[in-house]
């Protein structure tokens, strides 16, 4: 299924091409980028409670990776947006709820430290996420219970 527009030239072509599942390739890219924003912000959470450890609340930073995942991710929800309009809109909605979970689940382990007391999980932002993962999994991996589904719908 090509795009009906090409805003962006070949990323439109590459991106916006099927894989296989009959998917678009776009749907399996941000599969994967959900997937590694878990990844980096577990190497965050780790890093803040070593820094929290060694220095206190002053110490406690961004992680660099976690937020080049979470830059990525909302640009890449963004152009899905500009191919398949409906996933996309859903897709960005979700994946800037998740960001803005972040960044006050960041804020929140600052405020934590501040208070001297145990550094929890970022669990809101943790869910946000698994509800993305849901949704990337939903659109990019669909195909495979797609006749069972259907026979049962």
């Amino acid at each position: 299924m090509q795009p009906d527009v090409i805003l962006f030239g070949p990323l439109d072509t590459i991106f916006g091409s099927e894989a296989p599942g009959g998917v678009l390739v776009i749907e399996y890219v941000l599969l994967v980028l959900v997937l590694a924003n878990f990844g980096t912000r577990l190497l965050a959470h780790r890093r803040h409670e070593a820094q929290y450890e060694e220095g206190g609340a002053e110490a406690i930073t961004r992680h660099p990776a976690h937020v080049a995942a979470n830059v990525l991710l909302v640009v890449t929800a963004f152009f899905y947006m500009t191919i398949a309009h409906h996933g996309g809109m859903v897709m960005s909605v979700l994946v800037l709820g998740a960001v803005i979970t972040d960044f006050f689940e960041f804020e929140s382990r600052k405020v934590e430290a501040r208070r001297d007391i145990p550094l929890e999980r970022p669990k809101g932002a943790i869910v946000a996420v698994a509800l993305v993962a849901m949704y990337a999994g939903y659109q990019a991996l669909f195909w495979l219970i797609k006749d069972p589904w259907s026979a049962v719908v």
